[in-house]
């Protein structure tokens, strides 16, 4: 069973930069695809970036392609995802989740079995 713990999250103003970090315990990430996903109040849970650990292939939702950067590491067993040029409307609980590795992207909560616990991210204007 895989465990996650998210964190990394702070108040930072538009424009700056944060690095979220997701680490993994119980086993390693090597079977798995890796996501962050946010929610705001009032808000769905919205799909951000994926990666597929075996591949390193990286995937992001439009709003985010060209600030946000998705990677591992893999003696840490460890997501991170690096977001600069960061805006007021980026401003979410950030929580990262795991499922088993596919080549498919999947966008949808329901499809990831394990969650951390949420990063507060918070961007002033």
């Amino acid at each position: 069973q895989v465990q996650l713990v998210d964190s990394g999250g702070g108040l930072v103003q538009a424009g700056g930069s944060l690095r979220l970090s997701c680490a993994a315990s119980g086993r390693t990430f090597s079977t798995y695809a890796v996501s962050w996903f946010r929610q705001a109040p009032g808000k769905e849970r919205e799909f951000v970036a994926r990666i597929r650990w075996s591949s390193n292939i990286p995937y992001y939702t439009n709003s985010v392609k060209g600030r946000f950067t998705i990677s591992r590491d893999s003696a840490k067993n460890t997501v991170y995802l690096q977001m600069n040029s960061l805006e007021p409307e980026d401003t979410s609980v950030y929580y990262c989740a795991a499922r088993t590795d596919t080549a498919l992207v999947r966008t949808r909560p329901s499809e990831y079995d394990y969650w951390g616990q949420g990063t507060q991210v918070t961007v002033s204007s």
